[in-house]
């Protein structure tokens, strides 16, 4: 196995996923050389002046010929586009890698051109609602699981040091065909996105015109619709590439409610009541440590006394002690939670320092299941 931290790694697209990897390679293996292009100029010269970049171009050209490994890290059908100029470009055993949520349409293009002995597909689940490279960080990937798809024809002695870089800058890599991991992620991603916006718009469809519904939309309805304010952009191309994966689970996701409406006609309780205890012992079991492509919620819950001054003081204590707040407020509808106040950080780490700063004033804090 070579040398990953002498090898040259070229970046086309460096936002927040592009940029994160590519931050990620420098703090790991700070000797490595990184080239980067990207179509607009801010992120270029960022690169460059905090020290990820090496070189930074304007165009993809033969300044890509000496790369190891180049990360194509735009938009899901733009990656496509890319090939046909890299394949006169790259050397022999240059491997071509991708962070696309779909894999199905990339790995159909390569094999189109006959480059699949020079690719490893790769997903990167872990993101946030913000976008840019001025919000990657060289830590957004650290436990994330990152699915690895190479072709049948690339060389297994690159799929092992691939899978050595990703578990360097601290993801988990997972080898899983292409075909597979369009599958899973239509049922665990993909489709959950839209079951959210359905929902949303549901009420909004369907609320008197005192907005009743909108008034009342908090606690569970705001938690599990929280993915609806995503990139309708982003998610429209996600949809066509993956659809026939997403329009299959759709299907029976469709077939199980009608199961639950027949229930509810029926007052069948025990059919109901069975459903609810099967799905929360296995969501129980899901695994909350890992990153995910749906940004997990960093929240606790707090119980306050209705008073002057009273939030400002909870504001107050996280400041004093360093702790960045995302967002704070009352709820309102407390049905499905305990706690008064919601305050939201960035990060888990954040969430556990300001329960141990406001236990140690002594609220009583909740944190988000």
């Amino acid at each position: 196995m070579r040398n990953t931290d002498s090898l040259t790694y070229g970046f086309i697209g460096i936002g927040l996923i592009g940029g994160s990897v590519a931050k990620a390679l420098r703090r790991v293996y700070p000797g490595c050389k990184i080239i980067v292009y990207n179509r607009g100029a801010k992120p270029r010269v960022m690169a460059m002046n905090d020290g990820t970049a090496n070189i930074a171009v304007d165009c993809v050209d033969d300044t890509f010929r000496e790369c190891d490994y180049i990360f194509l890290c735009t938009p899901v059908e733009k990656n496509v586009e890319y090939l046909s100029l890299l394949k006169n470009i790259i050397k022999d055993d240059c491997i071509i890698t991708d962070v696309g949520s779909v894999k199905s349409n990339i790995h159909a293009a390569i094999k189109k051109l006959n480059m699949e002995k020079n690719f490893i597909g790769g997903h990167p689940m872990a993101g946030s609602e913000k976008t840019g490279y001025e919000f990657s960080n060289d830590r957004l990937l650290e436990n994330a699981y990152y699915p690895v798809t190479p072709t049948d024809s690339v060389d297994n002695k690159y799929v092992k040091e691939y899978s050595k870089i990703v578990s360097d800058i601290g993801a988990i890599p997972i080898e899983i065909s292409y075909k597979e991991h369009d599958r899973v992620v239509a049922a665990v991603s993909h489709l959950p996105h839209l079951i959210a916006s359905s929902l949303v718009n549901l009420v909004k469809h369907n609320d008197s015109p005192l907005e009743y519904m909108k008034t009342f939309a908090a606690g569970g309805f705001k938690d599990i619709t929280r993915i609806a304010s995503s990139s309708p952009e982003m998610w429209e191309q996600i949809c066509m590439t993956n659809n026939i994966n997403i329009s299959e689970m759709l299907g029976l996701y469709i077939e199980d409610l009608k199961k639950v409406q027949n229930e509810l006609d029926k007052k069948d309780g025990r059919a109901i009541n069975n459903m609810i205890a099967e799905s929360r012992d296995y969501r129980d079991n899901l695994d909350e440590h890992n990153n995910s492509i749906i940004q997990r919620s960093y929240s606790v819950f707090c119980d306050i006394i209705d008073e002057s001054g009273a939030i400002a003081t909870i504001a107050t204590i996280l400041a004093t002690n360093g702790i960045s707040i995302k967002n704070i407020g009352i709820i309102h509808n407390r049905e499905h939670q305990e706690g008064v106040l919601k305050i939201s950080f960035y990060d888990e780490s954040s969430a556990n320092k300001a329960i141990e700063q406001l236990e140690r004033h002594r609220y009583k804090v909740f944190k988000k299941k």
